[in-house]
């Protein structure tokens, strides 16, 4: 039996930032992990997918493209592998955690106890029910950037980020690619005003898109032994090969979780509150396997919360997770950041909307690069309603630098900021962040002959099961 003041089962952007807070608070603390510490993000998520598509935006070829995406995944995970992180005072255990009780985790025979257990376990990649599917062996996120040569022909089931994404990069190195969205549009979770520039900027690039497409089986051409996929009613689309990005399924067969007394919830994340506290008094959850929005960036504030909570004193507040103040992107040509509600959302909050479209911004002109748009979503305060433009509710940018753009909004809102004080804000000229103040200002006066309109919910329409969404 060895005892610890905080152990982790997992060694993803979750599990280290536990691991590392865990430590920074003087704590003896153990991961314990079943692969290289580093996780999806490193080996095979926001790591290899953005290398790729650097390399695809550059013209390199497959290969060239490939062998970077190895490169830049071996440096940085040399910065986080069990020698680094014993440097760092963590004890790196590798082997299949597995609880005993609500404070015990076995590892190969091997006891570790401690009062305060992370699970941070992740995700994988969902494979929906699909008569075929399985057979066909298709390509996920962990298989994907082990490819040795260049498929001619590759679809994509899925039109969520990392589909969008990965189509955008395998066009610019040279495959045809299609895809197919259960849905009616791309990334459904955006504005769909956001999808609409996404769909013409990859089709513009050769990409074939099939929304409101849902899939009716999987087989093999017998004369060539390469996959194809028949759809509902719409023919079938042939490739060499079919990958997967429809969805993530939490990680938790074999942690005998329920030893611990932690309960599992929708799709079998494991169910955490605010406090990213489960039912067992002694054990929180981070990141993927929460169920909860599915970024590195998320798992990591995450496990600075439970962290925060699993060591403070036993009348001190609480702190808690805030999703509406996550930003996410999406890292196509133009990108997509997105931050707090949609219009849909706000129109219930009494929301009010500024948009302002790429065209109509001096940087973007001189850049050539006018396809998008800045979307603020404002909302009144409390007792005094729009004094000083009331407070942001929500954002949404497409522009080739909407990733750095967003966290001023981020900022903002995490402030509880008057909207005024964007507009008031000297920004330098010709930014792309100008575009941010000339939109606050629309809350304002007409600006530009444009000015802030109340929010507004589209008509209802019947309710489709994303492809981006399906989990196993």
């Amino acid at each position: 039996m060895t005892t610890a003041d905080l152990i982790v089962i997992g060694g993803g952007a979750g599990g280290l930032t536990a691991v590392r807070e865990g430590v920074r608070r003087g704590a003896r603390s153990v991961l314990i992990q079943d692969g290289p510490p580093g996780g999806d993000c490193t080996f095979t998520g926001c790591v290899p997918s953005k290398t790729l598509l650097a390399a695809g935006e550059r013209g390199d070829s497959f290969h060239e493209a490939v062998a970077t995406v190895h490169a830049t995944v071996a440096r940085i995970a040399a910065t986080e592998d069990a020698a680094a992180l014993e440097r760092e005072g963590i004890q790196v255990v590798r082997g299949r955690g597995a609880f005993v009780d609500g404070q015990t985790v076995s590892v190969d025979g091997h006891r570790f106890r401690s009062p305060r257990i992370v699970i941070a376990t992740g995700s994988r990649a969902a494979v929906p029910p699909i008569d075929g599917l399985a057979e066909a062996s298709p390509l996920t996120n962990e298989s994907l950037f082990d490819l040795a040569e260049q498929p001619e022909r590759l679809l994509v089931l899925g039109g969520g980020p990392i589909g969008c994404e990965m189509a955008q990069a395998f066009t610019q190195l040279g495959t045809q690619v299609t895809v197919v969205e259960r849905e009616d549009r791309l990334l459904p979770r955006d504005e769909p005003e956001a999808s609409d520039v996404v769909r013409r900027t990859l089709e513009g690039r050769g990409v074939d898109i099939r929304t409101g497409a849902a899939v009716a089986a999987v087989g093999r051409r017998t004369s060539s032994d390469r996959p194809y996929v028949s759809l509902d009613g719409a023919g079938s689309i042939d490739a060499d090969q079919i990958l997967l990005a429809v969805g993530r399924a939490p990680v938790t067969e074999g942690l005998d979780i329920e030893r611990a007394g932690v309960r599992l919830g929708l799709r079998g994340a494991v169910e955490v509150d605010d406090t990213m506290a489960t039912a067992a008094p002694a054990v929180w959850a981070v990141g993927d396997v929460t169920g909860q929005p599915q970024f590195t960036h998320v798992a990591g504030r995450m496990a600075m919360v439970a962290t925060a909570n699993a060591f403070g004193r036993r009348f001190t507040p609480k702190q808690r997770f805030d999703e509406s103040m996550i930003p996410w992107v999406t890292y196509v040509e133009p990108e997509v950041a997105h931050i707090g509600m949609t219009e849909t959302q706000a129109a219930a909050h009494g929301g009010r909307v500024a948009w302002l479209p790429l065209d109509e911004v001096d940087r973007a002109l001189t850049s050539g690069r006018t396809d998008g748009f800045v979307k603020l979503i404002a909302g009144p305060r409390r007792l005094i309603g729009n004094v000083g433009g009331g407070r942001l509710l929500g954002a949404t940018i497409v522009a080739p630098r909407a990733g750095e753009m967003i966290h001023e909004v981020a900022l903002a809102m995490r402030t509880n900021m008057f909207t005024g004080r964007l507009a008031q804000t000297v920004h330098a000229y010709p930014t792309w962040s100008m575009a941010i103040q000339e939109a606050a200002a629309q809350f304002f006066m007409d600006h530009k002959g444009r000015a802030a309109r109340p929010a507004t919910r589209p008509e209802p329409t019947t309710a489709k099961r994303s492809a981006s969404e399906v989990t196993a």
